[in-house]
């Protein structure tokens, strides 16, 4: 089977059984035929095209949902702008294509296919914030000082042309002393300001750490194919550029969910509860001689994972994700003011949203479009009843995408692996439930069920795992664990 396997056809298949479609509807395609150009600049926006823009993403990302820019001021402080590509310019709200966004709510990545919230033509292209093209955005302004405290905040829409599309890997070499990247060599004031990016990023991280925001660095595997076949399971490793990327979206976030709550107006807030297994995470930090409190303690957490981090960087992501799983899942809140509808408590923030991926994510989308609002005394696009539902749905969606994209790295993974049966492994339980117990490999980063001597096995438990089947079509893995 693995020679004759047609990855695409199953990535459309899994997508398709949680729910996802794939195809517009005939009035989105007749919307999306009618759009040939950017959304023009408006009236009254702020031109921001001196500025040195750039963006920062995955080599083939090509749905750019924000670009940066920073600027050194007095005392100390940076003035970090991030500007939030206008996806609502083209796709107002009740269109066709939003109905398909909506339906769907958020992109899909199987490291096959991607599954698109909004199609190409819009989220790579004309809402899309691409070099050398001018595209009006939603800017998001902080002022950082030296502790990293956010002195100020500001929203507003500007015209903004990126000058620089970067990628992680690269970028992140370069700020650790690795060659300069292709766009930045030559470029002193790019230089100059991406060093000022990551000195504001590394301030934000830092006052975050100090008020117990966690700092994990789990494991995602994506698959590699080449000519239709899997030939390794890819995992992205933390950088300085995907920090400072991770800090400019997290300030970014609060800042537009500490606005809409300063102008008295409803929107969704993310929401990461108190972990539902902290007596599991407690019997964890036992293991390695130390005592967290017996109820949810972030800044206690944090500690106890910064020093484990020291002691043993190998590993730390085994512990990462074992604290992830044991934490729950997030999910999205009606955010009404006056009303907390709950923490971030792997942030250790209260005022989070989402709205720095709009080509993405619903919830983003929806969240510019109430900034928007907001920004023009109109009244507000959402009755806050609509926008519980919407929080729900997104919650819900987001978690089949999760599924979709858990699946197809198993497809990929039992292809790799079919012809390993025998074979003993390494590997870290992941996932305990009436559904039966999980486990990953340290390598290749695989996982699968245990369906032979998981009896006792907790998350967290190091075990060696002999695989004894894989069934490509169903994304299977099973293995038994060895005494």
């Amino acid at each position: 089977m693995p020679g004759n396997f047609d990855l695409d056809a199953a990535a459309r298949r899994v997508a398709a059984k949680y729910g996802f479609e794939a195809d517009l509807s005939g009035d989105a395609k007749r919307q999306l035929d009618g759009l040939t150009a950017p959304a023009p600049v408006p009236s009254g926006v702020r031109d921001l095209r001196r500025l040195l823009w750039s963006s920062i993403d995955n080599s083939s990302s090509l749905d750019l949902d924000q670009a940066e820019a920073a600027e050194a001021l007095p005392n100390d402080c940076i003035r970090l702008l991030v500007a939030i590509a206008d996806v609502d310019a083209l796709v107002p709200k009740g269109s066709p294509l939003d109905l398909h966004a909506h339906a769907n709510s958020t992109s899909v990545y199987t490291g096959v296919e991607v599954f698109p919230m909004l199609p190409e033509k819009l989220s790579t292209g004309l809402t899309s914030l691409n070099q050398d093209e001018d595209r009006v955005a939603l800017i998001i302004e902080t002022v950082v000082d030296a502790n990293g405290e956010v002195k100020q905040h500001d929203v507003y829409r500007g015209v903004i042309r990126n000058q620089a599309k970067l990628a992680y890997d690269d970028v992140g070499a370069w700020l650790d002393g690795a060659a300069t990247p292709a766009l930045v060599s030559g470029n002193a004031a790019l230089q100059e300001q991406l060093r000022l990016q990551s000195e504001a990023a590394q301030r934000l991280k830092e006052q975050r750490l100090r008020h117990g925001a966690l700092e994990l660095d789990t494991i995602e595997a994506t698959p590699v194919a080449k000519n239709g076949q899997v030939v390794d399971l890819e995992v992205a490793r933390k950088s300085k550029a995907r920090d400072l990327i991770e800090d400019f979206m997290i300030a970014s976030n609060i800042a537009i969910a500490v606005f809409l709550e300063s102008k008295g107006r409803s929107g969704i807030r993310r929401v990461v509860r108190e972990p539902e297994r902290w007596s599991r995470i407690v019997d964890l930090a036992k293991q390695y001689g130390t005592t967290l409190p017996a109820k949810p303690d972030s800044l206690a957490l944090a500690n106890f994972l910064s020093a484990r981090r020291a002691a043993d960087p190998v590993r730390f992501p085994d512990l990462s994700l074992s604290v992830v799983k044991l934490m729950g899942p997030g999910e999205y809140a009606l955010d009404m003011p006056g009303r907390d509808p709950g923490a971030h408590f792997g942030l250790a923030v209260h005022d989070y949203s989402h709205a720095t991926a709009p080509n993405r994510r619903y919830a983003d989308l929806v969240t510019q479009r109430l900034a928007k609002a907001a920004l023009a005394g109109a009244e507000a696009p959402y009755g806050n009843d609509e926008l519980s539902a919407i929080a729900a749905h997104c919650t819900e969606r987001e978690d089949a995408a999760n599924k979709v994209e858990r699946t197809m790295r198993k497809v990929a993974a039992a292809l790799l692996l079919a012809h390993r049966i025998g074979d003993v492994f390494d590997g870290i339980v992941t996932g305990v439930s009436n559904h039966g117990t999980f486990a990953r490999l340290f390598h290749p980063p695989a996982e699968g069920m245990v369906v032979h001597g998981q009896h006792g096995l907790d998350v967290g438990d190091k075990v060696k795992l002999r695989l004894v089947h894989t069934d490509p079509a169903q994304g299977y893995i099973d293995f038994d664990a060895v005494r």
